[in-house]
């Protein structure tokens, strides 16, 4: 099969160390690396080169484009899908020594004009209708805003009369700025200046703007580059959005320094699609996909004959073995080496072709993924690398690495950052990757870096070997009336990942004499779970599935009326208390979840209740439901006994 891209399997030379802005870094790359490709777009089908000479004339237009709007520190939004456009937008920006920031889509009009004015953003630079029509209103009464570009000609078109501060794309398509014009902009910045904001995800209030110099972010890929190993040889498809840290800095950044292309997936939708066409070496997600792939596998299994089951357990468990003893550094037995080269021939080299078959690093982080998922992909040949770090320390401070791994932590320190844990459990942190602070927040800024250190607010250990395990969110801690302190994040993993069909749990019990939970069912394996049952259609199936992979964060009224019947079924319901039974083998007697109940549909974003990044407001969820939690504890009738 013909490769995208084939380069020299030698290590990656990254231009961080010796730029001074995030522009001059990309400057830099584009000289070095002038006529290789820096991304691949899908144009009529098939994936298309863009080199890093194409891509930085592209974005030196822009920067031209912008500055006729702005001066040098002005903020620029972005609010589109994860696309080369956003890249080289991004990258203009950067060029012209503005400070750029990402808005999810999706987002309300409420939602999107208190970031435009906290920002006091000057051009936003928005795709697709919805999105333009959300920007149009959001920017109503900002005034600020003094340009909003659409993506393409025809929006333009669509929305010019809709408000004069509405511009043609041609305005950031014009002449590019000049080497001499962009050296010049990048030599009157200092690396301690600002270059980005990030919006926190908001679990707890209105997102925060999270300040983020040149110096993080260079700090940060100089360090990392020797940690992640990355190859001149390495391929990655991107699709996580823009403007979530991990992916803006970590990957896109990460990819500019050290010259690694990546390929844009058409969409989310068309993943598992795109994977097998670009087959990357390099891929980077949040632990939902993961668990989502883990669980569609042993899904298919379920539905397979007993004894091809059995050969299945036989494998991964094989396979564990094996990985187990690799990780531990101990020598392999022949006879387990050719139990699983069996296995790898009748289960695992499959499972590999779904990600294309040439992956040799996947890196995860933002939430804990179970090891049961961990060592499943590990014995099929698919190391996930955890990492761990947040917004506010420049997005990663510690991580697995190649030959340095150990399942269940999310790695050691990145030098030269410091660590410690504070007496109540906090993982505290000091060093270069720390932010400036919060946009506009002086009080929030204090509280996160009181004594001079960054508050993570995550709960964690370090083993004696300087691996880091983070236990739970200091915030969400339960004391129950009993006075014992409980990690619920603990609680909800032991039972979410005991069945597929669960894809939320919180656990509750502060100041109660016991843990109870909502569940939430998981959207198309209820479905699924429904269809031999005569509660669903395989067109409904279809139709849903298509509507979660265009808008994978969002959850439809049509989805929540699909799921009701099912979800109400006796059967089902005993599914999932048998799944609770489970995961409360596996909890200490105080940490069990004794009463529960189960909602007829999954969390969602537009109930207020998820994130744009699928991290549940806990908060909100418990205001929400918290007559139902009322009644677990009170009304005997009322929910489910584990």
């Amino acid at each position: 099969m013909t490769l995208l891209f084939e380069g020299p399997s030698i290590p990656a030379r990254g231009t961080a160390a010796n730029a001074r802005t995030i522009g001059d870094m990309f400057r830099l790359r584009a000289a070095r690396s002038a006529g290789a490709p820096a991304f691949f777009e899908k144009r009529s089908g098939v994936f298309t080169p863009i080199t890093w000479s194409e891509a930085y004339r592209t974005s030196a237009r822009v920067a031209k484009g912008l500055l006729a709007y702005c001066q040098p520190g002005d903020r620029v939004a972005i609010c589109g899908p994860t696309q080369a456009p956003w890249a080289t937008y991004d990258l203009g920006a950067q060029l012209a020594t503005l400070v750029s920031f990402g808005i999810y889509p999706k987002q309300t009009v409420e939602q999107v004009r208190y970031l435009l004015e906290n920002a006091d953003t000057k051009v936003v630079i928005v795709d697709e209708d919805g999105e333009i029509e959300t920007a149009l209103a959001a920017a109503k009464d900002v005034p600020s805003v003094v340009a909003i570009v659409p993506w393409s000609d025809a929006a333009y078109t669509k929305f010019k009369d809709r408000d004069p501060r509405v511009k043609s794309p041609s305005v950031l398509a014009g002449e590019p700025l000049t080497d001499t014009e962009i050296e010049a902009l990048a030599s009157a910045r200092k690396r301690e200046e600002l270059a980005l904001l990030i919006y926190t995800s908001g679990t707890t209030g209105p997102p925060k703007g999270a300040m983020i110099s040149h110096g993080n972010v260079l700090t940060l890929l100089e360090a990392s580059e020797t940690q992640q190993r990355l190859l001149q040889s390495d391929l990655s498809l991107n699709f996580l959005p823009m403007a979530h840290s991990a992916e803006r800095i970590l990957g896109f950044y990460g990819r500019v320094s050290a010259g690694v292309p990546g390929a844009y997936a058409e969409s989310t939708a068309t993943v598992l699609d795109d994977l097998k066409a670009v087959r990357p070496t390099v891929f980077g997600s949040v632990p939902r996909i993961f668990e989502k792939a883990h669980a569609r596998i042993y899904s298919e299994i379920e539905k397979r004959p007993k004894a091809l089951q059995r050969i299945f357990h036989w494998g991964v468990a094989t396979g564990v073995e094996r990985m187990r003893k690799q990780l531990a550094g101990e020598r392999v037995p022949p006879m387990l080496d050719a139990r699983f080269a069996l296995a790898d021939a009748l289960f695992f080299k499959r499972i590999r072709d779904v990600f294309g078959g040439r992956i040799r690093m996947m890196v995860t982080g933002a939430a804990p993924t179970s090891m049961t998922i961990l060592e499943f992909f590990w014995a099929a040949g698919l190391p996930i690398y955890e990492a761990y770090g947040m917004t506010e320390a420049t997005v990663v401070t510690h991580l697995n690495r190649p030959g340095d791994v150990k399942l269940g932590t999310v790695g050691r320190l990145i030098a030269p950052m410091e660590c410690k844990i504070a007496e109540d459990g906090e993982v505290l942190m000091r060093g270069p990757f720390v932010f400036q602070g919060y946009f506009k927040n002086p009080t929030a800024t204090a509280e996160a870096l009181e004594g001079g250190w960054l508050h993570s607010g995550d709960v964690g250990k370090v083993d004696a070997d300087g691996y880091l395990r983070i236990t739970d969110r200091k915030k969400h801690l339960i004391i129950t009336a009993g006075g014992k302190n409980l990690a619920p994040a603990n609680i909800e993993k032991a039972i979410k990942e005991e069945d597929a069909i669960i894809s939320h749990v919180l656990a509750h019990g502060d100041k109660r004499n016991f843990v109870s939970a909502i569940v939430a069912p998981s959207p198309i394996e209820t479905l699924e779970w429904g269809l031999p049952r005569g509660l669903c259609t395989k067109d409904v199936i279809d139709a849903r599935q298509k509507e979660l992979l265009a808008n994978p964060t969002g959850r439809t009224k049509a989805l929540a009326d699909a799921m009701a019947p099912i979800v109400a079924h006796p059967e089902f319901k005993e599914r999932i208390r048998a799944a609770v039974k489970r995961g409360n083998a596996k909890l200490a007697q105080v940490e069990q979840v004794r009463r529960f109940f189960l909602i007829d549909r999954d969390f969602s974003q537009e109930a207020g209740e998820l994130t744009p990044t699928m991290k549940v407001r806990r908060k909100e969820v418990e205001k929400t439901y918290a007559g139902q939690l009322d009644r677990l504890y009170d009304d005997s009738t009322f929910g489910l006994d584990a």
